[in-house]
């Protein structure tokens, strides 16, 4: 028979789960719709061609944010490496919230597309050749992992707020390489991509 206590921790840890699933389900849905809906938010604003060029930074500082809290935590410093994982975290959100922004303010660019019609042309095609090919691997990798981490995140800082450590541990196996992953991605997929914005 279970006691009061473990009953109480058992049902909040059930809607936490339940909490992180529909975020993780909720996120990719509304970014799609966003990206996808045919009024666009902020046309006019010159602010929002920088955002790019934010997120670029945005990811640059998680990546190192995430190494170097990796090496805290192997150093034993527990209070750093939660500072550090926290920034991340942060900064992972206001990207988000960036992208989206962006995204939903401006028309996609198109890798290749060097007089900025919208539209890559076969002699543009013919100019980049196979590297076309490459940004789109590492674009299309980037966003599906970007989809995938999400739920890994949001539980590897559930078990970590809830003192579970061992499933915490055993949940950023997986979360620091493709969070790792999905930083790094983002910025070479800034460096193919920024030559054509417009």
């Amino acid at each position: 028979m279970l006691s009061t206590d473990m009953a109480a921790t058992m049902t909040k840890d059930h809607t936490y789960i339940r909490l992180i699933t529909a975020i993780s389900v909720i996120i990719p849905i509304a970014v799609a719709v966003l990206l996808f809906m045919p009024v666009r938010l902020f046309t006019e604003a010159d602010w929002v061609k920088l955002l790019p060029h934010i997120n670029a930074v945005i990811n640059s500082l998680t990546a190192v944010l995430l190494i170097a809290a990796v090496i805290m935590i192997k150093k034993g410093k527990i209070e750093l490496h939660k500072k550090l994982m926290t920034t991340a975290f942060v900064l992972g959100s206001v990207f988000l919230v960036s992208y989206v922004i962006y995204h939903a303010s401006i028309d996609s660019t198109k890798f290749g597309d060097v007089n900025g019609n919208g539209i890559v042309s076969d002699e543009e095609l013919a100019e980049i050749g196979a590297m076309r090919s490459v940004y789109l691997v590492i674009l299309l990798s980037h966003i599906l992992l970007s989809i995938v981490v999400v739920p890994f995140v949001l539980f590897a800082f559930y078990y970590s707020l809830t003192d579970k450590i061992e499933k915490h541990k055993k949940v950023v196996k997986f979360t620091f390489p493709i969070w790792l992953y999905v930083s790094v991605t983002g910025v070479i997929a800034y460096l193919f991509i920024s030559p054509y914005y417009q």
